[in-house]
């Protein structure tokens, strides 16, 4: 299968001495062709400047990249030709229609009057848009305007889609119709790679996850796949006494496959384990013997913070304001 997406070492950094920056420090990343990729990390961890030099708004400073085999440094206009784009934040003009923004898209693709405003209209269908395709978009709802910047994106039928974090501040039921939307996007053959914080987003949409980190892949499979790697399953318990936890971490570091957590706060201890039920089973008899008192315990799958804690030492919410840092005016390919 061919790979629309490769990357081999990229590097970028950002300010110089004591002030550098490496927001990417070697990254390996590929994409076969017609294959949903999610890149799933922390904020900060990269996966926005991955973004930006495979779109070519950033040039990278080590490392090389190429999508749909066009070299992103020596041919950035080719890459343009290939790739449609979404990012963080819905980059349309308000006082404009949805209709006039997908226009004036199509229209700097140089499709044509004609050609341009039936892309439009059917884009707006297509993204449940044409009631409000005459309406300007400062009245649009958070989720109708991400849903018209996507169909901004797709008005050339790029082959190549890039989105970045497509979710991010959307309520679950906006979030949900836009899974959706990509969903009939990648059975129509796109190739997507798509940046997320949410694991249950990329376990939606995606074939294969990267994580990311400090700049590097740190880990790469299905979502399953990485669950297992953190532990499949985990018993979680909280006790009725706050001086029991000591003897619950002990007690429970006796049936688990992993290092025992424990929340003072909650009063809650959890510990990654294999076996499903009869270790369910387990754990009440032991905590039992030990005279622990239980007011609630629970045998569930990793969650996401799970997943972060173990691969990146860090919660998903944790902040990191490193792509945050804009980037110079010579960063920015022409």
């Amino acid at each position: 299968m061919t790979d629309a997406v490769e990357a081999e070492g990229l590097v970028k950094v950002y300010g110089s001495g004591d002030g550098e920056v490496r927001a990417l420090d070697g990254l390996d990343l590929r994409v076969a062709e017609g294959t949903v990729v999610g890149l799933l990390g922390p904020n900060g961890a990269g996966k926005t400047t991955t973004i930006k030099v495979l779109t070519t708004l950033l040039v990278p400073d080590g490392g090389r990249a190429s999508v749909n085999g066009t070299d992103v440094v020596a041919d950035p206009a080719g890459v343009k030709r290939t790739i449609g784009v979404s990012g963080q934040y819905a980059a349309v003009d308000e006082y404009l229609t949805g209709f006039e923004n997908l226009d004036m898209v199509g229209r700097l693709y140089h499709l044509g009057a004609k050609a341009a405003r039936e892309r439009a209209r059917e884009l707006l269908a297509q993204f449940d848009l044409a009631d409000a395709g005459d309406r300007q978009v400062k009245g649009y709802s958070g989720g109708m305007r991400r849903r018209l910047d996507l169909a901004g994106a797709l008005v050339a039928r790029p082959p190549i889609l890039f989105l970045d974090e497509p979710t991010t501040g959307l309520d679950p039921r906006s979030r949900l119709g836009m899974w959706k939307v990509i969903d009939e996007l990648v059975r129509e053959g796109t190739t997507l790679l798509l940046t997320t914080q949410y694991l249950e987003e990329a376990d939606q949409l995606a074939d294969r996850i990267a994580v990311i980190d400090h700049g590097r892949v740190i880990a790469e499979g299905t979502a399953d796949e990485l669950k297992d790697q953190v532990g499949g399953e985990r018993v979680e318990v909280v006790v009725a006494d706050a001086a029991d936890l000591g003897r619950a971490h002990e007690v429970l570091g006796g049936i688990g496959i992993g290092e025992v957590g424990v929340d003072d706060r909650t009063r809650r201890v959890t510990v990654p384990v294999s076996g499903g039920a009869s270790v369910l089973v387990e754990a009440v008899r032991r905590l039992d013997d030990a005279g622990v008192t239980v007011s609630d315990l629970a045998l569930r799958r990793p969650t996401l913070d799970d997943v972060f804690l173990t691969l990146t030492g860090r919660s998903a919410e944790e902040i990191d304001d490193t792509e945050d840092q804009q980037p110079s005016t010579e960063e920015v390919a022409s």
